[in-house]
């Protein structure tokens, strides 16, 4: 059993978005849902929690009304091996309203924060040659979408 879940709150979406990122992530799947009942104080029959799997990771959603919203200062750091799976994600996540945001980060049609980043950046992010670490920042702080070649290119000017 996973100790720790995040838990995210939801206006009225829970299930609309639980069903969204299954979709999206490989071993996915919804585990249960709580509905409620005539007391409430959501409609009776509606979604209260919803627990899901995404790639393996447990995370609840709840169902509780607009008192709470999400911000950027928490995302879902997406780590990605090839440019088609940056692709991939990027245009699942965004997809329905969602927006792009700089460096990798987009909000998703709920609000939800991700960031979609591919591993060529962590590494040559990491680069003992500060001046060729440089460049491949200033390359990714011009970027929506994080480009893989552009990095490398950027590595090597």
């Amino acid at each position: 059993m996973q100790k720790i879940k995040p838990f995210l709150w939801f206006d009225h979406q829970a299930e609309e978005a639980a069903n969204f990122y299954v979709s999206i992530f490989k071993n996915s799947r919804i585990l249960s849902a709580a509905r409620y009942g005539e007391a409430g104080p959501g409609p009776a029959g509606s979604v209260m929690t919803i627990n899901f799997q995404l790639d393996g990771q447990e995370f609840i959603a709840l169902n509780a009304g607009p008192l709470f919203k999400f911000t950027e200062a928490i995302s879902f750091f997406v780590t990605c091996d090839t440019q088609e799976e940056v692709n991939y994600f990027w245009s699942k996540l965004i997809a329905g309203g969602g927006q792009e945001s700089q460096c990798g980060w987009l909000k998703d049609k709920f609000g939800l924060s991700w960031q979609v980043i591919p591993t060529a950046l962590t590494e040559l992010m990491a680069d003992k040659d500060s001046k060729k670490s440089q460049r491949v920042m200033q390359a990714m702080l011009q970027m929506k979408k994080i480009d893989i070649v552009a990095l490398k290119r950027a590595a090597q000017e």
